[in-house]
């Protein structure tokens, strides 16, 4: 019997989750096209059981808001299925060439790097608003690599003449390589430090 490969060229049954808190959330079922059309969507955990890739996929159609301002909007992404599904195989091909590995674990090296472990709560202490540092739970850390990867790539291609896959490639490349200058590191390290002093 053949083996389900993604896209009909990466093999899943070969790339390993190191980190423990995110293994039970990371699904890497063998898929063909990472696509259930929103099967899983409508109850919050049932999020796990969709692929990783698809979760990605879908993240980068909708990154979200970021700042209280919303200096980043999701207004203006491509919802087009076929063309984030074109643009993630492209730069998975990228970066198989550049680095020779599997790009879906790059993929979720990339997701251990920029999952945070601690953030900052506010709450109301009588009068005044307190902060106090709070250890992440599995399913946030994930939620919010994914969306600091999504907001990296949309950040680095909005207004550019770059091509999305290019973009793409080159942010996990640099998540996954633990580069500060990927916009995902930077923003897992800028929390943990405010979480730090809210200890």
């Amino acid at each position: 019997m053949d083996k389900i490969l993604l896209f009909n060229r990466w093999d899943l049954s070969d790339v390993n989750v190191e980190d423990e808190g995110l293994k039970a959330h990371i699904n890497l079922e063998p898929i063909i096209v990472p696509l259930t059309y929103g099967r899983y969507t409508t109850t919050e955990f049932h999020k796990n059981m969709m692929s990783i890739v698809e979760r990605f996929i879908n993240k980068l159609r909708v990154p979200g808001h970021s700042g209280k301002r919303h200096k980043i909007t999701s207004g203006l992404c491509p919802a087009k299925t076929q063309v984030l599904n074109k643009a993630v195989r492209e730069a998975f091909e990228k970066i198989e060439k550049k680095t020779g590995k599997n790009p879906v674990q790059v993929l979720v090296k990339a997701i251990e790097n920029s999952a945070i472990l601690e953030e900052v709560a506010s709450y109301r202490l009588g009068g005044i608003i307190a902060r106090k540092a709070v250890i992440v739970s599995p399913q946030r850390r994930l939620n919010l690599a994914l969306r600091f990867l999504a907001q990296g790539i949309y950040k680095a291609s909005f207004h550019k003449k770059k091509k999305l896959a290019d973009v793409i490639a080159d942010e996990l490349i640099a998540t996954a390589e633990g580069d500060t200058k990927s916009f995902a590191i930077s923003e897992k390290n800028r929390l943990e430090r405010e979480a730090e002093g809210a200890r």
